[in-house]
């Protein structure tokens, strides 16, 4: 619950409050979505591409919503729903919110909570791995400390306010992931949670559509470090060049990997022993994959910077479609890591694929988007890698996917369309075959499986 007044949440927005008692206890929760609305939840109209979210505001008034954020342009229809409400109505007792800008607004309102709660907040983000990072991270101190984590892909300059909104006054440590495509975006996002600690997982080629160099890519991720408080901490992958310009001497620096403050000693079964800046760590691990393991030292190296602590069992959850295992009938194995691939989350992929015990291993692989002039190359590199790990079968899915052939020498099959690469599967997968699928969030790849 947001534990402010309705006057105060009004205030820390940036609005005006129309209706409602000022000292009215807090919503529960923001949402944007008013399909999505539970009585106590306060909803925010969007101005968007196709409608405006404000002219829903009555409609979240009648399924119970604490109030509503809206522009001046929906005000009249809001304050109406609310007047012309019988005594017993779920909208007599409702909030209006009136304010120019009500994703300002809305963001504005998430760091009037976070600076309330006034725990540890760690901000993540990264060419790839951040999804993971986060769920590792939050799973490590959850044991500890009292954790809230933002969900699935709320990482964005919606999405983040919003995990900020759903976070409960007890909180201890707030884990949040940070996306971005472009320049400034992750400037934006630092603006609204104000980390105590920033974590870059890597650099790599991805969003080169846009920003065209990874050094521009890393620029942009660097956009953490530049707006850190002095005194904070970031936490940054040992001996990565392209960063290495842009950290300060005005904030504690954790490196992670090879070489760096936080390093993997030794792993016996399900045992981690890690060290960090000389104090030895012991957690037990569900999972032994290396980029996983990388990530937990990042992981390891934000709490420990932060000063929270962390041990033993780590009962992590990963967040849907990133490396899940799904068993078919027939004692098939599938490795369902779709959300979205890049050149290096591809490699780590196939490489988990190499290691894994199977008959055969099998990649069915859609496109990796946003690779600019150089995609076909980055496509081919990643057929070449298939064919050196022993991949033993590659299925390409679209004619974006096509380029991976050029690299591989082994046995090809390519389709259209996700439905028709699970058609495929079915008649070449065999028991005790490994397969991977893996690509881009826009080629729809979960639909393989469907």
């Amino acid at each position: 619950m947001i534990e402010l007044s309705a006057g105060r949440v009004a205030a820390a927005a940036g609005g005006t409050l129309l209706a409602g008692d000022p000292e009215r206890a807090g919503p529960h929760r923001a949402v944007v979505d008013s399909r999505a609305i539970e009585p106590g939840d306060l909803f925010v109209g969007l101005p968007g591409a196709v409608a405006d979210g404000g002219e829903f505001a009555p409609a979240a008034l009648e399924a119970g919503a604490w109030g509503v954020l809206v522009t001046e342009r929906n005000r009249g229809a809001a304050l109406a729903a609310v007047e012309g409400a019988v005594g017993g109505s779920p909208c007599a007792q409702a909030a209006v919110i009136a304010t120019g800008d009500t994703l300002a607004a809305l963001q504005r309102l998430a760091t009037a909570w976070r600076r309330k709660l006034g725990c540890k907040v760690a901000g993540i983000t990264g060419s790839t791995g951040k999804t993971s990072t986060k769920d590792i991270l939050a799973a490590v101190l959850r044991p500890h400390t009292r954790t809230h984590q933002s969900r699935e892909n709320f990482n964005t300059e919606i999405g983040l306010p919003l995990a900020i909104l759903e976070a409960p006054r007890n909180t201890e440590a707030l884990v949040l992931e940070m996306a971005m495509r472009g320049e400034g975006q992750i400037a934006e996002l630092a603006a609204i949670a104000e980390p105590d600690v920033g974590v870059i997982v890597n650099v790599g080629p991805v969003h080169l559509e846009l920003l065209g160099t990874v050094e521009r890519v890393a620029a942009a991720k660097a956009e953490l470090i530049r707006d850190l408080p002095a005194g904070a901490a970031c936490v940054v992958p040992a001996s990565e060049p392209l960063l290495a310009a842009h950290l300060r001497e005005d904030l504690d620096t954790w490196t992670f990997g090879p070489g760096g403050h936080v390093q993997l000693l030794a792993m016996e079964g399900a045992r981690a022993e890690i060290e960090a800046r000389g104090e030895r760590i012991e957690l037990e691990l569900p999972f032994r994959e290396p980029h996983n393991l990388l990530n937990t030292l990042a992981a390891v190296a934000a709490a420990r910077a932060a000063g929270l602590p962390i041990g033993g069992p780590v009962d992590v959850r990963f967040s849907s479609l990133r490396g899940e295992i799904v068993e078919l009938p027939g004692g098939v194995v599938v490795v369902n890591d779709c959300y979205n691939a890049n050149p290096m989350s591809m490699r780590a992929a196939l490489e988990h694929l190499a290691d894994s015990p199977a008959e055969r291993r099998i990649a069915v692989l859609g496109t990796m988007a946003e690779l600019g002039a150089g995609s076909a190359g980055y496509h081919r590199e990643i057929g070449e890698r298939a064919a050196a790990l022993g991949i033993d079968l590659l299925v390409t899915v679209g004619d974006g996917a096509l380029g991976y052939i050029e690299g591989f020498d082994g046995e090809t099959h390519s389709v259209a369309t996700p439905e028709e690469a699970g058609a495929l599967l079915e008649e070449l997968a065999r028991p005790g075959d490994r397969v991977l699928v893996k690509g881009s969030r826009s080629v729809g790849l979960e639909r393989v499986l469907a």
